[in-house]
């Protein structure tokens, strides 16, 4: 949908390249007009996100695409890009309501509401108001952002249940202090689990320190042959889903908002008691 609503006649978009929900972006956008890989970190696995002084930015863009967190690499850029008149867009998927961000700095941002917000099924899309309309000829009535903003997202019956979750998490949210408040027990957490692979050999973690998602935590044994062992004592204390994404291997500890700082604190102490066996 973003391309077919932002392209607004140009001929191409920009897009930073983080890893493979990146990649995903920009294949659809592939399909409706010329792409500008602005920057990539493919060059170390996608262990990192290039500086912005290391972008190549087409000024006659439509408009910057980025995934500011990536769930399958664990990186995660912390800081707003800027790109003049360029409108900005972010697949903030798997970071919205961590915390705090500036709406005003984006022409477009899009989540899907399965980690931090509700049930999958819902997305919040959040459009500058100047960016509705002139889609691309041809495009679908239900993939006009225009169409959902002048029916109030209700052009077609929505998901309700989905929505009405979400609602009570939004209250629960402003209940625990806001986003602020998110935003330092979620530092916490990720304090926690890397600090402890910090200070050990027995575990690494592979993402440039400055690009260290605190939603997604990816890290390897030294011993990849006890990869099935951990696993298994993990999911024996009630630790679950820590297989790493097949195409980069590994262990992963998603630990969105709903993860409590004591789930973190269960999967330390076990990683601390499994190096002391094997280490």
């Amino acid at each position: 949908m973003v391309p077919m609503n932002l392209l607004r006649g140009k001929a191409s978009a920009d897009y930073l390249n983080t890893g493979e929900w990146s990649k995903k972006a920009i294949k659809e956008a592939k399909k409706f007009g010329a792409v500008n890989v602005v920057a990539t970190s493919e060059d170390k696995n996608f262990s990192y996100a290039p500086p912005q002084d290391a972008w190549k930015l087409d000024p006659n863009a439509a408009y910057v695409h980025y995934t500011p967190n990536e769930t399958i690499g664990g990186v995660e850029i912390f800081w707003t890009p800027e790109t003049g008149d360029v409108p900005l867009v972010a697949d903030m998927s798997s970071n919205i309501l961590s915390r705090p961000i500036d709406v005003s700095k984006f022409g477009v941002i899009y989540a899907g509401a399965q980690k931090n917000i509700g049930p999958a099924g819902v997305t919040v899309v959040i459009v500058r108001d100047d960016l509705i309309g002139q889609v691309v000829p041809g495009t679908p009535t239900m993939m006009d952002y225009k169409t959902h903003g002048d029916n109030e997202s209700m052009y077609n019956t929505p998901p309700t249940y989905g929505i009405y979750i979400a609602g009570l998490v939004f209250k629960l949210l402003k209940a625990k202090g806001g986003l602020a408040a998110m935003e330092q027990t979620n530092i916490t957490k990720a304090n926690l689990l890397y600090d402890y692979l910090d200070a050990t050999s027995f575990f690494n973690s592979p993402v440039a320190r400055e690009n260290r998602s605190r939603m997604n935590i990816p890290f390897t044994l030294k011993d990849a042959a006890l990869d099935e062992e951990f696993l298994k004592g993990c999911k024996a204390r009630g630790l679950v889903q820590l297989k790493g994404h097949r195409s980069v291997g590994g262990m992963r500890a998603s630990i969105y908002n709903a993860m409590p700082v004591e789930g973190v604190r269960q999967l330390v102490e076990y990683m601390k008691e499994f190096e002391a066996k094997h280490g």
